[in-house]
C-alpha cells in the first residue's frame, strides 16, 4: 500500500468534482482533518470511510476500484513454519549449550554463514532438539523461520528433491508461482537472493546427505541454518564450516526426567527401580521413552513393574532400531501402544501406514480407512495422544518412518486389504483433483468414467481459492503416492492421477515437478498400451521440457506423438495435432507447426465441441501471424471470437482479442489494434489476471508508441510495472525501463 498514491488519487478525484475540503466533508460526513490527513499520506481510512468519500464524489467503477486497490494494506510475508516445541523437553544441557554457542556467531563482525548440524541415530531426538533450539532463539531472527522435512531416511527410500524444498521456501517468502524458476539451480540462486537481506532460521530436518542440503543453504551471515541427519554430513563440516552437534541416547537421569515429565513424577518416585529398568529397556532412546511415557500416562493404574515384564517378554525387536544391547526392544514399545488400541483404532492405524507421507490430512486418512470424517478425527487425536502420530505446522498428521514401518508389518501380518486402501487413496486424490480443476479452469473437461470407491471422501470445493488450498494440502502426498504405488492393478489409477494433477502444476508454474510425474504417467501408459494416455502424457512432458529449457530432449516426445496419430480417435488426434503444433513452434519448425495446427482444426470442425474449434482457430491464427500471414490469421481469430463469447469462455476470448490486435498492428492498422488491446484488457481485469494484463499492456504501449503517443505508452508501461511489482515479478524492472526510455513530452512553450 502506498499512502501517498492513495492521497493523490483522492485529491485528484476531489478536484475533478470541483469540491473543496469543506465541500467534500459536508457531502460525505467525514471531517476536514481526516480528509486532509488522507490526501497528505498521513493516514489510511477504514473501508467504510473510503466508501463514504467515494459515494460523495460520485466516482465511476474504475475510479472506485483504483482507490480501493490503493488503500489495501500490504504486509511483507514472514514465514512461521516451525513445528510446535515439545512441552516435555528435558535434558540435553550440553547440546543446548553448544547450540547457543553456534547461534552467538551470528552477531560476530565479519561472521560467515552459520550452520549447525545435529547428528545421531534414528529416534535419538535430533528433530526435537533442533525445533527446541530454533524456538529458543527465534526472537533474534525477525524475518521468520523456514522448516522442511527432507525425508532423507524414510521407508519410501525417496528423499525430497532439493528443487521441491526450494519451491516451498520461495513460496513462503512470497515468490509468486508464476515467477517460480523451473530448475533446481535457478531456485537455489533465487533463494540465496531472497535470504541475503533477511535474518532467518532455516531448519533442514532429516537430510539424506550434503548434496541434498547444499542448494538449500542461505547465503546471508544473518541466517541460522539448523540441519538434522543420521548422516554425519562431514562434507558440510569440511567445506561449508558447519558446526556439528552429535547426539547420543539420553543419560539415565535425563531419560528418567523425561519419563516423569510424561507420566507423572509421583509414579517414578513410587517405583524407582521399575522406572529405571523401563528407561534401560528403552535403551535410553528418546523416541522409545516418549512412547512408553505416553502409554503409561494413558494407563494411570498400570504398575511400572508390569510394564517392565511386558517389555521383557515381547519379541522380536524393531529392525530399524536394533543394536548391540539386546534389552532394547522398541518394537515392543510400539506393540504396547498398539495393543492398547481398540479393534477399530488398530485397523485405522494399520491402514494409515499405507499413506506414503510426509503428512496425512484428515480427509485422506478417512478415505484410506473408509470411515466417516468424525471417526477419523477421533482416531487421529487418539493416535497423537499415544505418540504414534504427531502434528506438523499445518495441523496435518505425521507418522514417524519407524512407526510407519511397524504399521506396515502389522498390515501384512493381519492380512489387511492393502490394495483396497491404496485404491481409495488414489480415488480420493484423483476425483477431488478433478473437481478442483473444473473450478480452476472454465474450459470444458471430460468427466471421470468411474465413481470413487466406497468410503472415499469427496471434499466440498466452492471456489478457486479453496481449490488451490486443497491442491497445496495434498500435493506432497499425491507425488509420493505416484512414486510408491506399484500394484499392476493400479496403473490406470496412477495415470489418471497424473492427468488430474497436470493443471495445478501448470497454474503453479512448477514444470520440474510436472516433468517428474508425467514421466511416471508415460511409463504407466506405455505398459497399458493406451494410445490416448500415451499421447496426453507425452505432450505435457514435451511442454515441461521446453519450458525448462531442454529442447534437446523434446524430439523423442515429438516422435512418440507423431507415431501415435494413426492409432488415436478423432478427438484425441486433434488434441495431439494441436500439442505437436505448440512444441514444433517452440523448436522453430514453423511450417510443420502450421501444418499440424491446420490438421487439428480440420478434425475439430467434424466434432461437436465448439470450444475446441475456436481454440484451434485462435491457435492457428497466432501461428500464422508469427510467419507473416496476417490476413488469414485475422480471419481465423475473428471466426473464433463469437464462439468464445457465446459460451462465456472469457480467458480464451481475451487471448483471441490479443491475437487479433497483434495481426492488425502488423498489418498497419495500429489504431484498430489499440482498440482490440483495450478490449482484451477489460476482460483480463474482469477475470483478475494481472500477469496477462501486464503482458497485454506491454503490447498496447508498443502500439501507442507507433501512433506517436509517448505519454500514453509510458503510462501503459508504468501500469504494467505496477501490476508485476504486486506479483513480485522481476519483469517489473523491464517495464519500468521501457517507460523511462520514453521521453516525457515538453511543456507547451518550453
Amino acid at each position: 500500500m502506498d499512502k501517498n498514491a492513495l492521497g493523490r488519487l483522492l485529491r485528484d478525484a476531489r478536484q475533478r468534482s470541483l469540491l473543496t475540503l469543506d465541500g467534500l466533508a459536508e457531502a460525505s460526513g467525514v471531517s476536514v482533518r481526516a480528509i486532509s490527513d488522507i490526501e497528505r499520506g498521513k493516514s489510511v481510512p477504514r473501508q467504510a470511510t473510503l466508501r463514504e468519500l467515494m459515494d460523495a464524489l460520485e466516482l465511476d467503477e474504475s475510479e472506485r476500484r483504483h482507490l480501493a486497490q490503493a488503500s489495501v494494506r500490504r504486509t511483507e510475508r514472514i514465514p512461521r513454519q516451525l513445528p510446535p516445541d515439545l512441552a516435555a523437553f528435558r535434558g540435553r544441557e550440553e547440546a543446548l549449550a553448544a547450540a547457543h554457542s553456534i547461534t552467538s556467531q551470528i552477531d560476530v563482525p565479519g561472521a560467515h554463514v552459520v550452520i549447525g548440524a545435529v547428528g545421531g541415530m534414528a529416534g535419538v531426538g535430533k528433530t526435537t532438539l533442533a525445533v527446541h533450539w530454533a524456538h529458543q532463539v527465534a526472537d533474534g531472527f525477525p524475518d521468520g523461520q523456514l522448516y522442511v522435512n527432507l525425508r532423507g531416511f524414510e521407508a519410501s527410500g525417496r528423499p525430497m528433491d532439493p528443487a521441491e524444498a526450494l519451491g516451498r521456501f520461495l513460496s513462503a517468502l512470497g515468490v509468486p508461482s508464476a515467477e517460480m524458476p523451473n530448475t533446481m539451480e535457478a531456485r537455489s540462486a533465487l533463494f540465496r537472493e531472497q535470504s541475503s537481506s533477511r535474518k532467518l532460521i532455516v531448519v533442514l530436518d532429516n537430510a539424506r546427505d550434503a548434496e541434498q542440503v547444499r542448494p538449500l543453504l542461505p547465503a546471508s551471515a544473518g541466517c541460522l541454518t539448523i540441519i538434522t541427519s543420521r548422516n554425519q554430513l562431514s562434507g558440510l563440516v569440511a567445506t561449508e564450516g558447519a558446526s556439528r552437534i552429535s547426539l547420543d541416547v539420553w543419560s539415565r537421569s535425563e531419560a528418567l526426567a523425561a519419563l516423569a515429565a510424561r507420566m507423572g513424577d509421583e509414579r517414578c518416585r513410587a517405583e524407582p527401580e521399575a522406572a529405571s529398568r523401563l528407561v534401560e529397556l528403552c535403551g535410553f532412546l528418546p523416541l522409545a521413552v516418549a512412547v512408553v511415557g505416553a502409554q503409561l500416562r494413558a494407563a494411570p493404574g498400570m504398575a511400572l513393574s508390569l510394564a517392565v515384564q511386558e517389555l521383557l517378554e515381547t519379541l522380536p525387536r524393531l529392525d530399524a532400531l536394533s543394536g548391540d544391547d539386546q534389552q532394547v526392544d522398541v518394537r515392543a514399545v510400539f506393540s504396547w501402544s498398539y495393543q492398547a488400541l481398540t479393534t477399530e483404532k488398530a485397523r485405522f492405524f494399520r491402514l494409515l501406514a499405507v499413506h506414503p507421507g510426509p503428512a496425512v490430512s484428515v480427509e485422506a486418512a478417512a478415505s484410506l480407512a473408509a470411515v466417516e470424517m468424525p471417526t477419523a478425527r477421533r482416531h487421529l487425536r487418539d493416535l497423537v495422544s499415544t505418540s504414534l502420530l504427531s502434528r506438523d505446522a499445518d495441523g496435518r498428521y505425521v507418522m514417524h518412518d519407524l512407526v510407519r514401518a511397524y504399521g506396515a508389518e502389522l498390515l501384512e501380518r493381519e492380512k489387511d486389504d492393502r490394495l483396497g486402501a491404496e485404491t481409495r487413496l488414489l480415488d480420493y486424490l484423483r476425483h477431488n483433483a478433478h473437481t478442483a480443476t473444473l473450478i480452476m479452469d472454465t474450459r470444458p473437461w471430460e468427466e471421470l468414467a468411474d465413481s470413487p470407491a466406497r468410503g472415499v471422501v469427496r471434499v466440498a470445493i466452492a471456489d478457486r481459492t479453496e481449490a488451490m488450498d486443497w491442491f497445496h494440502q495434498e500435493d506432497a502426498a499425491a507425488i509420493a503416492t505416484l512414486h510408491s504405488t506399484q500394484h499392476p492393478q493400479l496403473l490406470r489409477h496412477r495415470v489418471q492421477l497424473v492427468h488430474a494433477w497436470r493443471s495445478y502444476l501448470i497454474v503453479s508454474g512448477r514444470w520440474t515437478e510436472q516433468e517428474s510425474i508425467q514421466r511416471i504417467g508415460l511409463d504407466a501408459s506405455l505398459v497399458l498400451d493406451e494410445p490416448s494416455s500415451i499421447a496426453r502424457t507425452s505432450a505435457t512432458l514435451a511442454r515441461a521440457l521446453v519450458l525448462t529449457g531442454r529442447l534437446d530432449q523434446v524430439d523423442e516426445q515429438v516422435d512418440i506423438m507423431a507415431g501415435l496419430l494413426h492409432r488415436l480417435d478423432r478427438q484425441t488426434r486433434a488434441h495431439t495435432e494441436h500439442n505437436l503444433a505448440w512444441v514444433l513452434h517452440r523448436q522453430g519448425r514453423y511450417s510443420e507447426s502450421v501444418h499440424h495446427s491446420r490438421s487439428a482444426l480440420a478434425i475439430y470442425r467434424t466434432l461437436p465441441e465448439p470450444n475446441d474449434v475456436a481454440r484451434a482457430l485462435n491457435d492457428l491464427g497466432w501461428r500464422l501471424a508469427q510467419i507473416g500471414d496476417y490476413r488469414e490469421a485475422l480471419a481465423c481469430c475473428e471466426e473464433a471470437l463469437p464462439i468464445f463469447q457465446s459460451n462465456g469462455n472469457l480467458c480464451d476470448e481475451a487471448a483471441t482479442w490479443d491475437s487479433i490486435a497483434y495481426a492488425r498492428q502488423s498489418m498497419g492498422d495500429v489504431s484498430g489494434a489499440v482498440v482490440d488491446y483495450r478490449k482484451c484488457l477489460d476482460i483480463l481485469e474482469e477475470v483478475f489476471d494481472p500477469y496477462n494484463q501486464a503482458d497485454v499492456l506491454d503490447h498496447l504501449a508498443t502500439a501507442q508508441l507507433l501512433l506517436g503517443d509517448g505519454e500514453q505508452a509510458r503510462a501503459s508501461w508504468m501500469r504494467a510495472a505496477t501490476l508485476l511489482q504486486s506479483l513480485g515479478s522481476p519483469l517489473a524492472a523491464e517495464m519500468t525501463t521501457k517507460a523511462e526510455a520514453v521521453g516525457r513530452p515538453l511543456r507547451e512553450g518550453a
